[in-house]
């Protein structure tokens, strides 16, 4: 079917190595050209051996993850004619023991909001959306970790470029009824983007 390459390069900073105190800090270099600073986590090499700032393996392996099922979601929802402007997902994955009683990333769960314009789907369209994404998703396929998802609402009703200006850059549109709210969602009756019963 096909095949992805990259470098994984460490280097040693003239440090001793043996002590165990050397830097976990590292680089990823995929095909395209793009470099990613990576490190172990500090929750598992502390800090300042691990670099706080450089994505970890485990968030990689989130973010892979969640990635996958968005660009299902978005090709699926594509194909049923649903137009989507936004697509934010806040994954979280749980360490922990598996049945063998070694670590591993045993849950990762997904927290997609996803804002329409115009017809947005149902709520049961859009479990439907998204149990699709996950059954096409072959990196989910690819590991034992529990896969779930729970959607979040977003705003989702755009009437105008006004509105939709500031539903991408993440800002209250003033005089708007449907400015969002305290939680930072939009007025929408339910999660999916449905507008509120009696709009004009």
């Amino acid at each position: 079917m096909s095949s992805h390459t990259l470098t994984v390069l460490w280097e040693n900073q003239n440090e001793p190595f043996t002590d165990n105190r050397y830097s976990r800090a590292h680089r990823w270099v995929f095909d395209g050209g793009v470099e990613v600073v990576a490190s172990s986590s500090p929750s598992v090499v502390p800090l300042p051996m691990s670099l706080e700032a450089a994505v970890d393996p485990e968030e990689a392996f989130i973010a892979a993850l969640s990635s996958c099922h968005m660009l299902w979601f978005l090709a699926l929802t594509a194909k049923a004619g649903f137009k989507v402007l936004r697509y934010e997902d806040q994954p979280e994955g749980h360490v922990g023991k598996n049945d063998q009683g070694k670590l591993s990333v045993t849950v990762v769960t997904l927290r997609p909001a996803v804002t329409f314009e115009g017809d947005a789907p149902t709520t049961e369209q859009l479990d439907a959306l998204h149990h699709d994404a996950h059954e096409h998703c072959f990196i989910a396929h690819s590991v034992k970790t529990e896969v779930r998802c729970e959607p979040r609402q977003a705003a989702a009703w755009v009437e105008n470029p006004h509105l939709n200006s500031c539903l991408r850059h993440r800002r209250a549109c003033p005089g708007d009824p449907y400015a969002p709210t305290e939680q930072g969602q939009h007025g929408t009756s339910r999660a999916y983007g449905v507008p509120p019963q009696g709009r004009d």
